[in-house]
């Protein structure tokens, strides 16, 4: 198995264990909270491996009324701000720190989606009126690096990124999760690894808690790195920083979990071809993942493509056949994933 098939397939792995078992024990998750998983989400600057939003299972069903597709910044800024009362757009938001047009297209767009109430007042101005309040459904954000073969180069790399992570303080949480070996000490331990990052330990069912993580100062300024010294003798460059005030970051934070909530960490399925006649999802230790019976093997996202030699489409008889898989097979398995992702969004069940 090569190195880019190990880590997707641990990357899921510790995705599908996180939704069984969230939160590990020990770990500062606020009482009851419901834990939405998603994958390959950040910032511009920085991607994490997997992201856990811990939610307000009260507050994650009324977000569920605003639909399945993520609120982008332009529609947080409309319905986080719209009143209860109809009131000009203009009067009822905040100053967005851009032109007005782009506002009145959110608005727009808004209310294409059902999630305000839109009017023309008399001078033909464009009014509206939330429909519901935006709850406050983000308890924690929790960010996981996924390593399954944390050596010492893997450490070194990974290292700055983890360092960079704590002084911005985007997350609340930041952790490591690599592969159990069942050492008395394991090599995680040893590597240079933050110690204000937690590690996880990740065996073929089940993860444990090697090393908690320090909680991060979300609500205070962060420090976001923008470049530093590699420390060789031969670089003699500054350290340049910049600071992310609280307000960037409590936006920046439920971009994120709003992007979470949308996408889940099956998504890989909306990459891949399941439509290839070789696609399967298998279970393996109780987790369902992406198998190629051509290769043998649980594929990668960037591997099974159009380009795949081994890629074959399915038959058009088996897009003919009837229930279960109407459509065939590749459509049986999207939305198989997809009933499964809407299970861990409550509210969004059916």
């Amino acid at each position: 198995m090569s190195d880019d098939t190990a880590e997707f397939t641990f990357e899921l792995r510790v995705c599908q264990w996180a939704e069984r078992e969230w939160p590990p024990s020990g770990s500062d998750a606020v009482g009851d909270t419901t834990a939405v998983i998603a994958r390959q989400l950040g910032t511009k600057r920085r991607r994490w491996d997997t992201i856990v939003v811990e939610a307000d299972p009260d507050a994650l069903r009324r977000r569920a009324r605003f639909g399945p597709e993520r609120l982008d910044s332009d529609l947080l800024h409309v319905v986080r701000n719209a009143p209860a009362e109809w009131a000009w757009y203009r009067d009822a938001l905040p100053d967005p720190g851009y032109p007005w047009q782009y506002v009145r297209e959110a608005v727009h767009r808004a209310s294409d989606r059902g999630i305000v109430d839109t009017r023309k007042d008399g001078r033909g101005r464009i009014e509206l009126r939330r429909k519901w309040p935006y709850p406050d459904w983000v308890e924690r954000l929790v960010a996981v690096e996924n390593k399954p073969d944390l050596d010492a180069s893997a450490a070194r790399d990974l290292a700055p990124q983890l360092q960079r992570d704590v002084a911005l303080a985007l997350a609340d949480e930041v952790w490591v999760a690599t592969t159990a070996t069942g050492a008395t000490v394991e090599p995680a331990l040893l590597e240079d690894v933050p110690v204000e990052a937690g590690v996880l330990l990740v065996d073929d069912d089940a993860a444990e808690v090697a090393w908690h993580p320090r909680a991060l100062a979300v609500d205070d300024p962060g420090t976001i790195i923008a470049e530093r010294p590699t420390g060789t003798g031969h670089d003699a460059s500054a350290a340049r920083f910049e600071y992310a005030d609280p307000e960037w970051k409590a936006d920046k934070r439920i971009e994120i979990a709003e992007r979470a909530y949308e996408r889940g960490w099956r998504s890989y399925v909306d990459t891949m071809r399941p439509d290839c006649r070789h696609f399967e999802v298998r279970s393996a230790d109780g987790d369902v993942l992406p198998w190629c019976a051509a290769k043998g093997r649980h594929p990668t996202a960037a591997e099974c493509s159009g380009s795949c030699p081994q890629w074959e489409p399915e038959p058009p008889a088996w897009r003919q056949r009837g229930w279960p898989v109407t459509g065939g097979p590749g459509k049986a398995i999207k939305r198989l994933l997809d009933r499964q992702r809407r299970r861990q969004r409550p509210g969004r069940e059916k």
